[in-house]
């Protein structure tokens, strides 16, 4: 599943070391060999010319530094039909010096195809025989000896996400790298490659005359009853957690450390030292640099985007999304978009800019941009989410469950319109369901890690910076003049306070910053409410504009920046005068 990041890094990709590169299907596990041998010191970037992303890192054998390059998983290349088939394509003839082929035990047959094509291009390689734990669970069994002696090809069996036989594997990698060969024995045509491959296939894998398959155990998770009820209960109980584990993190333990804590002393030390009033005010004022660019990014969102990507984190690595997918592709379908279109959604609550990235895995130009529109207009990514959480938890919670209510119709009602006006069928989307797996702590660990990495790097630094020229907006005055020249809009249309025209200047830079202003304004709970319904219609951030631009085009991002702009002031304006009649009737 796709993250919340930019690609860039610090890690240099020297000319002068040798180059591996890491193929094989999707959902294999080169992801885990690639963490494991490069430690997660890596660089991702698109493919000259493409919007399609790969990964650097650098790997050692016997204190020789490789660069490894993990290729896009693909399950043909053939032909080259979609972006990712022909990176790979491009990535093969660049003439790598190996290729470390991944093997699903679980799909050998898909696989053994896809590594006969790579054979072709004549260049050492090296095979795991990856989830061969699966495998044996299920009472198979794969005679590696066999495809390596029919392929003349080394094959080392492996579990990549507890690391077994890594060290074996590289070794294997470093002689073939020594000594290169690509005296590879390969039929002749895609018709004689299947038979080879039905040939090896039958010979090498041993089956239990009542083979056990654990997905058939849990086949209820895919059928529309129970399936519905589970998901619902699934994705309310994460969303339960995300909130009470963020709020007590944040009220519990945050809060106090700052506010008790280090605020004081902050206080303290800048009155002791600065005298200059102005200055003073900048730094621990209303918009306080030191107190307001500390407490926004790590006191009341950071909780939340830890305890959100804890739960997403579960529920990628317990294989549950692929069939939420499945189970939801009817209910999808109705507005034109496959059922995997909900891991870019749940994506985008995270971080809307790997979700919109995330739809290049639809099989249509126009589900990515319905999906893409769906996220910029309604979902809030996780800063945002943690801010609604934070200002109308503690207020209303059904303020919280209304704006969130809100969200969800916003969705249907966006996606029925991009569908209707979008002719285009839907293509057959067909699925690969993963087994059920309990989670690793130490890869979830891990990953949450990474994740809270990119979320100081990408969202709490230009969210630090921006609460930084703010600060001196607001202390010369130029917020107070913008705020004047908005009030037809935000007093008269919206109801809200003329300071309520900050949140919306500062949104466009991040979406947080729609919101966490609100905290020090003193509001009615139907002012929050209008301004929470406004800051989650409102432009997305100027990043993900720039995401827009990058993936589709630039009219493409002018017109959800115009649309969204329009639809938040709009909607937010009609829901502050029918809250005030419905105050007025029931008063």
């Amino acid at each position: 599943m796709a993250q919340c990041h930019e690609n860039k890094s610090s890690v240099p990709m020297a000319h002068n070391h040798k180059t591996i590169l890491l193929m094989g299907l999707p959902n294999v596990g080169k992801s885990a060999i690639f963490s494991r041998y490069t430690n997660m010191h890596v660089t991702v970037s698109n493919y000259p010319g493409t919007t399609v992303e790969y990964v650097n890192g650098f790997m050692s054998i016997d204190e020789i530094r490789y660069v490894l390059k993990d290729a896009p998983g693909v399950y043909n290349i053939k032909q080259g039909i979609d972006a990712a088939e022909q990176v790979a394509i491009d990535m093969l003839n660049e003439k790598p010096d190996a290729v470390l082929f991944v093997l699903d035990a679980l799909n050998l047959e898909s696989s053994l195809f896809l590594l006969m094509q790579v054979l072709e291009y004549k260049i050492p390689t090296v095979v795991a025989l990856n989830r061969n734990d699966l495998s044996q669970s299920r009472g198979i069994t794969i005679d590696e000896r066999i495809i390596a002696n029919r392929l003349n090809v080394d094959v080392v069996p492996t579990v990549a996400l507890e690391g077994k036989s890594l060290d074996a594997l590289k070794t294997t990698l470093k002689n073939r790298l020594d000594n290169p060969s690509a005296d590879f024995l390969l039929q002749e045509g895609d018709e004689a490659r299947w038979e080879d491959v039905e040939r090896i296939v039958k010979r090498a894998v041993k089956r239990p005359v009542d083979p056990y398959d654990p997905n058939e155990k849990y086949a209820f998770l895919i059928r529309p009853f129970p399936g519905l009820l589970i998901a619902i209960l699934m994705l309310g109980l994460a969303f339960g957690l995300v909130i009470g584990l963020g709020m007590g993190l944040r009220q519990f333990i945050l809060l106090p450390l700052l506010r008790e804590g280090l605020f004081p002393f902050i206080e303290q030390s800048v009155t002791a030292f600065i005298t200059n009033e102005s200055l003073k005010n900048v730094l621990i004022g209303d918009y306080g640099f030191l107190i307001k660019g500390i407490e926004w990014p790590f006191a009341l969102v950071l909780p939340y985007v830890i305890s959100f990507y804890a739960m997403l984190s579960i529920l990628e690595d317990t294989g549950y999304l692929p069939r939420l997918a499945v189970l939801l592709d009817g209910v999808f379908k109705k507005i034109g978009l496959p059922g995997s279109s909900i891991i870019p959604l749940l994506l985008g609550y995270g971080c809307g800019i790997p979700a919109i990235m995330a739809t290049r895995s639809l099989p249509s130009k126009k589900a990515r941009l319905s999906l893409a529109v769906m996220i910029s207009l309604a979902v809030p990514c996780v800063s945002q989410t943690g801010a609604f959480i934070a200002l109308l938890s503690e207020r209303s919670l059904l303020a919280l469950v209304f704006v969130f209510a809100f969200s969800i119709v916003t969705l249907i009602i966006t996606g029925f319109v991009m569908d209707k006006m979008n002719k285009e069928k839907a293509p057959f989307t067909l699925y690969e369901l993963p087994q059920l797996l309990m989670p690793k702590p130490r890869i979830l660990g891990k990953k949450i890690a990474m994740r809270i990495k990119y979320y100081i790097k990408d969202g709490a630094t230009p969210m630090i910076i921006a609460i930084f020229f703010t600060a001196f907006l607001y202390e010369f005055g130029v917020l107070q003049v913008i705020g004047e020249g908005l009030s037809p809009v935000v007093s008269g249309w919206l109801r809200l306070p003329e300071e309520a025209s900050t949140p919306l200047l500062l949104g466009v830079i991040r979406r947080e910053l729609a919101v966490l202003p609100l905290f020090d304004m003193t509001l009615t709970t139907l002012q929050f409410i209008t301004a929470a319904i406004v800051a989650l219609l409102y432009v997305p951030c100027i990043a993900m504009i720039a995401t827009l631009a990058k993936e589709f085009n630039g009219r493409v991002a002018v017109g959800v920046f115009v649309f969204t702009t329009v639809t938040a002031i709009g909607i937010g304006g009609l829901i502050a005068r029918i809250g005030e009649w419905f105050l007025i009737l029931f008063a």
